[in-house]
């Protein structure tokens, strides 16, 4: 048994070595192509189920590779584990660092800063299988898409070779601290607060509903770094606080209604003491950082709702097919049927706007009005199909055993986090009636 796991973990490094070469290669490719090559692969309403590998015109055979190790470990090393996962309110760290091992972590991080080195679209892969498990614990996506690229794009030198090639690792996890009490969709209402002690600055205020909250080693605070501005998207500056650090606690790991193996906390900032290294970029330029990387955030929260939604659809699929009423299965029922054909027809409508979102984001052309279309619209859909697949389930659909109970529950945040699909609407109507 020893020598076929240490056959085996061999196996497994020299599947990444190469993956990973793979992605970089068409990290790469696409880079000096500058377009992108037509394809005969299917798409998502043409393939034989939602989920299936191989199509998608976003995609190559490399990304397909990609997903099936990634496929692979979330099978292996996330569901057996995620109830566990869900009664203690977090996930292990040993799962991050298997995640850092195999490569799923900071994936499309310049390999140059120490991240994979992979595309826009590697990084999808990941959020999506993810959903596909049906296992929301793991905050992989938050760190590596959310947090990392902050670091990478207004980070010093030093504070880029000191965090990412650990948080590719899985051995540093990261967060990022915006929401409080009194202030949610809106970051102008933030009342954390740092002033300057010299060459120092001194941190005071608390933070709720943070994801990843509880395990962080690494959080990015949003901050009040000027009081006396005419607007405070003028004075908000972003600091890197470490666990650990005086003054620095986290609270209780908030017990949620879904995403129950997530570990989400309260964090609270007493007099905490930071040196001018802890500053993110440059001095009350934070509002713009956020504003310039929450369209990759929205476009994140759509792709994975579109992903939950392929999955339920399955789930839902497959259970029609093999549950009986009336003599027959629920499938042959004309009012199932259609209401099948009713959601796969959505779906489909919801991936192909996505999937162009995607590509846009890739090319850098994905405005922040139609990443805020893509969140609520997705969200939205997130939510009205998990709603449609329970019914389907009848009663069994009510019970914690069944995966989609778990899916309807999880796809709840989804139209809040982010900005709530309210603040998206009235970011798309800006645009809209804006003259400029």
């Amino acid at each position: 048994f020893i020598l076929y796991d240490i056959c085996r973990s061999f196996t497994t490094y020299f599947e990444s070595v190469v993956l990973y070469s793979t992605v970089k290669l068409k990290h790469s490719q696409s880079q000096q192509l500058g377009h992108f090559v037509p394809s005969a692969r299917p798409e998502t309403s043409s393939a034989k189920t939602l989920m299936d590998i191989g199509t998608r015109r976003i995609f190559n055979e490399d990304h397909d590779l990609f997903r099936q190790n990634v496929r692979r470990f979330f099978q292996e090393e996330v569901v057996p584990h995620h109830k566990e996962w869900e009664k203690a309110g977090q996930v292990s760290r040993e799962l991050w660092e298997k995640a850092g091992e195999q490569g799923l972590l900071g994936v499309m991080i310049p390999d140059e800063h120490g991240g994979i080195g992979g595309d826009l679209f590697s990084a999808v892969v990941t959020w999506e299988e993810q959903m596909y498990s049906n296992c929301t614990g793991p905050g992989f996506a938050l760190h590596s898409d959310i947090v990392m690229p902050y670091i990478v794009n207004y980070g010093s030198k030093e504070q880029i070779e000191r965090f990412i090639p650990k948080m590719t690792a899985g051995k540093c996890i990261g967060a990022i601290a915006m929401t409080e009490p009194g202030a949610g969709s809106d970051l102008q209402g933030v009342r954390t607060y740092a002033k300057r002690d010299g060459s120092d600055w001194i941190l005071n205020g608390n933070k709720v509903f943070i994801t990843n909250g509880w395990m962080a080693d690494l959080v990015l605070v949003v901050t009040v770094t000027n009081r006396d501005v005419k607007t405070a998207a003028h004075g908000i500056s972003l600091f890197m606080v470490e666990d650990g650090m005086k003054g620095f606690h986290k609270g209780r790991k908030l017990e949620k209604i879904g995403l129950k193996a997530q570990d989400t906390a309260e964090l609270f900032f007493e007099d905490v003491r930071l040196p001018a290294d802890a500053l993110l970029g440059e001095v009350n330029k934070g509002f713009y950082y956020l504003m310039n990387e929450l369209p990759q955030e929205r476009l994140l929260i759509a792709d994975m709702a579109i992903a939950s939604c392929e999955f339920m659809f399955e789930e839902t699929r497959n259970y029609v097919l093999q549950r009986k009423a009336f003599g027959k299965t629920v499938a042959h029922l004309q009012t199932v049927q259609h209401k099948l054909a009713e959601l796969k027809t959505e779906i489909c409508v919801g991936r192909a706007f996505v999937d162009n979102c995607l590509q846009l984001h890739a090319e850098k052309r994905l405005d922040p009005p139609t990443a805020s279309m893509a969140k609520f619209w997705a969200s939205d859909l997130q939510n009205k199909v998990a709603t449609q697949c329970l019914q389907l389930h009848g009663g069994w659909g009510y019970m914690w055993e069944y995966p989609i109970a778990k899916a309807f529950v999880d796809s709840r945040i989804q139209p809040i986090y982010g900005g709530t699909n309210e603040i998206m609407k009235e970011l798309i109507a800006r645009s809209i009636v804006s003259q400029k």
